[in-house]
């Protein structure tokens, strides 16, 4: 049995992290990714590299099961090539700054006569209004998109998360709109525009903080550890936020990572008071109910914090587990990237390269039962120029050195 989206052609036109984060997925779903790049290539080959003169880790894990061809649009002859390839593609999909496409003479209705079934997918910054033209970056979309406002503690600044919501949180909402689109065309035999605004998508992702923010109309939030409330959410530390209060408590040796998330769950508390010595605490009515517990989370915690640290975060884990309390220990890239279950279940993938050898990308997250992704190394700069130009569109071989000797590709 072929891949899900085997036969579906893409253009892609996206550079940096939110748009290839889209087109990846795309490709390990079974789409043609072409990647169209200036002749300069995509400049995240470049930054943060590790390794001199060969594609850095940034480009290679945005980039894998892609074709890559280059193309100067500001050409005549690259606008003709353009055409070209536009006809014959299902979906194309840019993240350039708002009306730079169409500055370069394909508007959305020019692209329409070009291909009516086209699906134009477009990642931006902000929607249409007065943050339109910002330019608009990971940490960026999270200021601006309810993330950095809830991630911190009280006495402290606003905080990013590590997680990159803004860009490749954004990539994943922009795949569910073309899916979308490609599954309405089923129907109607037409190609629409696709938009996701990186501030959108983060909003999107922090919607708990909107219920918290109108919750704040008729008091405080109980489940939250803060003793006083204005008339925004506060920042709350590692407080779950949620129906089920939770808290990272230290373990042992005392390392940067040695903490375990603990949700105490109403039908948790008894085991918990058991694990921690306090047996006691179960039948207390001073602990015995959530509602007993919640003005007094942070000694709830310090109580299991004081079980915690003399136990490893994985002797922690272990014993909650076997009391079926939930729990997370706080793992670091290090171990994340070494860790085996990961590497069983292919998220955590080794992939050769011909220039700087053998790396490990995340894989698939998407898994699909009759339609595997495997996880294929990111292309070099216009390493498919001839298959698609001579094989496909026809270029002949003496033209196709002429267009590189003149700039074009």
């Amino acid at each position: 049995m072929g891949q899900a989206l085997e036969g579906v052609r893409v253009l892609d036109m996206t550079h940096v992290q939110s748009g290839p984060s889209a087109t990846q997925i795309l490709a390990w779903l079974g789409a043609d990714v072409v990647k169209l790049e200036a002749p300069s290539g995509d400049i995240t080959r470049k930054q943060l590299r590790d390794i001199p003169d060969v594609d850095s880790l940034y480009f290679t894990m945005l980039n894998c099961n892609k074709r890559s061809i280059t193309l100067n649009m500001k050409s005549d002859k690259g606008k003709e090539l353009f055409t070209k390839l536009v006809s014959d593609v299902d979906i194309l999909v840019e993240n350039f700054g708002p009306g730079a496409v169409d500055r370069m003479g394909f508007t959305w209705e020019k692209l329409q006569e070009i291909n009516p079934r086209l699906i134009y997918a477009s990642i931006k910054g902000f929607g249409d209004g007065p943050y339109t033209h910002y330019k608009a970056y990971e940490v960026v979309a999270q200021a601006m998109g309810g993330s950095m406002t809830s991630t911190g503690f009280e006495d402290g600044p606003p905080l990013a998360t590590g997680a990159q919501i803004g860009d490749s949180g954004t990539g994943i909402h922009t795949v569910a709109g073309i899916l979308a689109a490609l599954y309405q065309r089923e129907s109607t035999d037409r190609g629409q525009r696709v938009t996701v605004a990186m501030q959108h998508a983060v909003l999107n992702l922090c919607r708990v903080k909107l219920r918290d923010q109108q919750r704040l109309a008729h008091g405080p939030l109980a489940e939250y550890p803060n003793e006083e409330f204005t008339d925004e959410v506060p920042r709350s530390g590692n407080a779950s936020g949620g129906g089920q209060p939770g808290w990272a408590v230290k373990c042992s040796p005392g390392g940067p990572n040695d903490y375990v998330y603990v949700i105490v769950q109403p039908v948790g508390w008894q085991p918990i008071a058991e694990l921690i010595g306090r047996p006691e605490l179960a039948e207390d009515p001073e602990w015995a109910t959530p509602e007993a517990r919640l003005p007094k989370l942070d000694k709830m915690f310090q109580l299991i914090e004081e079980w915690t640290v003399h136990h490893t975060k994985r002797e922690v884990l272990a014993m909650l587990n076997a009391k079926n309390v939930p729990c997370g220990p706080i793992l670091s890239t290090k171990e994340l990237i070494e860790d085996e279950s990961l590497v069983a279940n292919e998220m955590v993938v080794t992939v050769d390269h011909p220039e700087r050898g053998a790396f490990k990308t995340v894989g698939m997250p998407l898994k699909l039962s009759d339609s595997p992704a495997k996880v294929e190394r990111s292309p070099l700069l216009g390493e498919h120029n001839e298959d698609v130009y001579v094989k496909e569109l026809g270029v002949s071989v003496p033209e196709l050195a002429q267009l590189k000797a003149n700039g074009v590709i």
